[in-house]
């Protein structure tokens, strides 16, 4: 009998990273085997498949990927239904653009604030930023359905799990910020969000 090809994602279930590709994942309805990596620790299994012991690391087969936007755009190619990213060139450099802006601009602020070893006045600096950049940015989420797109896209799977913590990070969205605050409602309501989640994000809210 043929061996079962089994798709295993090594994945924190407390890192921001790992969730967008599990949201992925989940979107896609692939079946997979997440194992849960605690922070620090890399398993022989790990290790033997990914030089950097790094998570999230996808297996599938012969092949071991270990950066969150290309185990994305992987997915995405391998399971194409429904798609993540456009069909037309100058729509996915757009996609893959706004994908690089989240993970430079708000990305980035994210890790400041979890950062235990940060001084805590840049911490809080990396929060105020944060706060004042999303209720800024709200307005674009009052014209379409999903981030700048009617359908949903890798830039949600980037986007959705950094708001799904701000309560972690000590973020509450002020009441201008309604436009995104009502995009957030409608996506966490998805049955996709809802499944993508594991227990430790759970108690997030």
């Amino acid at each position: 009998m043929a061996a079962v090809n089994k798709l295993t994602c090594y994945s924190d279930p407390a890192d921001h990273y790992c969730h967008r590709v599990r949201l992925v994942l989940a979107e896609k309805n692939v079946v997979v085997d997440i194992q849960d990596i605690e922070a620090g620790r890399c398993p022989p299994k790990l290790a033997e498949v990914n030089p950097y012991g790094s998570v999230p690391t996808l297996v599938d087969r012969d092949l071991a990927l270990y950066e969150s936007t290309v185990i994305m755009e992987y997915l995405d190619e391998r399971y194409p239904h429904p798609p993540l990213m456009p069909v037309y060139p100058v729509a996915r450099a757009n996609t893959r653009l706004l994908m690089h802006r989240i993970q430079r601009d708000w990305c980035s602020l994210v890790d400041r604030v979890l950062d235990g070893r940060q001084k805590d006045a840049d911490r809080a600096l990396a929060r105020k930023e944060l706060r004042e950049s999303l209720t800024g940015v709200s307005p674009l989420f009052a014209e379409k359905p999903f981030f700048l797109s009617e359908e949903m896209s890798l830039v949600d799977c980037c986007l959705l799990p950094v708001l799904w913590r701000l309560p972690v990070l000590g973020i509450e969205l002020p009441r201008p910020a309604k436009p995104l605050l009502d995009y957030m409602e409608r996506s966490f309501a998805r049955e996709a969000f809802q499944a993508s989640l594991s227990s430790v994000e759970r108690d997030m809210r």
